[in-house]
């Protein structure tokens, strides 16, 4: 049996432990919110930006002949070389948020070794960052302090470079992974190829086009180069938002269990020491009622 000392010091720690899980799932819970309207938000941007491109570029691939000669707009088929963007958390403590980006990214890396195509692994997020130096995986580049709090100004700058070097034709796509956010307790895994811009979905019906824009036919090609710079770039600004909901998300669940599995083991130390208490009172009992024994 151990000792009530010991039993008492546990339950002491154990105790301090869950006033800790507690209130970071307090701070998660208050982040949450905020970092949840901000991405709702920011994905009606998004989409509405979308929107513009795909009237865009469906009026020049239906009225040009040739189609789109943006080469953000063509599939490269045998591609040498492809970038592949991930963002992961700077902090620690939120369940299997970080490793199933990080499973996603390894599966990716692995599909392209196998086609021989050489890949620029760009890291956003300490944890990524980390578990890839360990193993000894090159990277590109990295930054850190940007998954915790997003900036347009550094995510812009960051991913000016994977943009340029697809337009000059010196890398083939670009890829974005996260884990993003779907609800309260729900996250959600993205594997985004951005570049080139999917052109599957534009369609040819005239009238939808003219519907949002009016833009002269020589100007077309011009205003879809410049709006690719900035689909790019607030898709990725738009991952560092989604991915920073969804780590507190996921941070507010992992502190909830922790709480709610230190709220048990202090069930169960109180019932272990009760038990202590109440065997070494017996034994007590019975060196006393021996002694009076013995002396009669």
């Amino acid at each position: 049996m151990a000792n009530l000392k010991d039993i008492q010091r546990q339950i002491k720690s154990v105790s301090n432990t869950q006033k800790t899980t507690r209130a970071m799932k307090l701070v998660s819970t208050a982040k949450l919110r905020r970092a949840e309207e901000l991405a709702r938000r920011s994905r009606l941007y998004a989409d509405k930006m979308n929107q513009v491109i795909a009237e865009i570029a469906g009026r020049i691939k239906c009225s040009k002949v040739g189609g789109i000669e943006n080469r953000c707009f063509n599939t490269i088929e045998n591609p040498k070389m492809v970038d592949i963007v991930f963002v992961t958390a700077d902090k620690g403590l939120c369940g299997g948020f970080n490793i199933q980006t990080i499973k996603a990214v390894k599966k990716l890396l692995k599909e392209y070794k196998e086609q021989n195509v050489k890949v620029r692994l760009r890291g956003i997020g300490k944890k990524g960052i980390e578990f890839f130096n360990y193993n000894e995986v090159e990277m590109f580049d990295t930054v850190l302090n940007l998954s915790s709090k997003p900036d347009k100004v550094r995510s812009d700058k960051f991913i000016a470079t994977s943009i340029e070097d697809y337009k000059d034709g010196k890398i083939d796509a670009l890829h974005v992974v996260y884990n993003g956010y779907k609800n309260m307790i729900t996250q959600e895994l993205h594997v985004n190829k951005v570049l080139p811009v999917d052109t599957e979905s534009f369609e040819c019906d005239q009238d939808q086009h003219t519907s949002m824009l009016e833009v002269e036919a020589q100007d077309e090609e011009k205003m879809l180069d410049s709006l690719v710079n900035k689909y790019v770039e607030y898709n990725m600004y738009y991952s560092l938002i989604d991915s920073v909901a969804a780590e507190h998300s996921a941070r507010m669940q992992a502190m909830d269990t922790a709480t709610n599995n230190a709220k048990e083991m202090v069930k169960s130390l109180n019932v272990e020491f009760n038990k202590a208490r109440q065997a070494a009172i017996t034994t007590e009992l019975i060196e006393i009622i021996s002694g009076v024994e013995s002396m009669k």
